[in-house]
């Protein structure tokens, strides 16, 4: 989509952390995209544009351009975005009965996986791993929403002096660290990983069973608890958990060996 493409906005498909998703036509050919729109003054739009833009993996929504609008009197910026006909992972669950084969939980884990690993090998963190900003299209799942996304300073931990603190993302799929406004880096999207396993295996959020969520983020900041591990998952799937959830970030594993571990290369 150049600017300036004449397009037709769909109905609504979504809504990410700043804005609404819809699915539009591309008058001149009849072909779908996703459009994410968001009012001007919100500047994670910008931020949002300027990071898909860079990135290029299939294991990342594919951004296709940006324009402006004005409409019910209010300026809009819209972010085109290839579209994934599954829609997110939640709304997956919702339509085949909550919960996922382990086979499916194995594919989109990898797929997820391999989106964070491409993502901290370009010094960026995603912020806001979770099913609802996994998206499920015919050839597997890719990463979107990128509102909350940050880069760091280089290959490691060490976050720009101006982000250190901010705190991005979903309370009940963020990190110890996170909740405690230690750090957000690479390890943090691990945490959120492994959060993301245990809602697609239950089809239930982490925590599902604490009714208040300053329990749940209590809980997971000040406590040794942890997310309930599904029991649907074999042992080596509750051990790759464990890996994902370890509070000690030098003893959390990373990307590139989440990715060699023998729960995702079964079958």
């Amino acid at each position: 989509m150049e600017p300036g493409t004449a397009w037709a906005r769909g109905a609504p498909i979504g809504a990410g952390a700043f804005g609404t998703v819809s699915l539009p036509m591309n008058r001149s050919n009849g072909g779908l995209f996703a459009v994410k729109s968001t009012v001007s003054s919100i500047p994670s739009s910008q931020n949002e544009y300027d990071i898909l833009r860079s990135l290029d993996s299939p294991f990342i929504i594919r951004c296709l351009g940006r324009d402006q609008s004005v409409e019910n009197g209010m300026g809009m910026d819209n972010l085109f975005m290839e579209y994934m006909p599954g829609g997110s992972i939640v709304d997956l669950l919702d339509k085949f009965g909550r919960q996922l084969d382990e086979s499916v939980i194995r594919a989109y884990t990898r797929g997820i996986l391999g989106g964070i690993h491409y993502l901290h090998r370009q010094g960026i963190v995603h912020c806001d791993i979770k099913g609802k900003n996994v998206l499920v299209g015919a050839n597997g799942v890719k990463l979107g929403d990128f509102g909350f996304a940050k880069r760091i300073v280089d290959e490691g931990e060490n976050m720009d002096v101006d982000e250190r603190y901010k705190v991005r993302g979903t309370p009940l799929w963020m990190a110890p660290e996170v909740l405690n406004r230690v750090l957000q880096g690479p390890a943090s999207d691990i945490w959120s990983l492994g959060c993301t396993v245990v809602e697609m295996a239950p089809g239930r959020p982490p925590f599902r069973n604490v009714s208040n969520p300053l329990v749940a983020m209590y809980r997971i900041a000040c406590t040794e608890i942890l997310p309930e591990f599904p029991l649907s998952l074999p042992p080596q799937g509750q051990d790759f958990l464990d890996k994902c959830f370890r509070r000690d970030l030098s003893q959390r594993w990373i990307s590139a060996q989440l990715l060699d571990y023998p729960f995702l290369n079964q079958g």
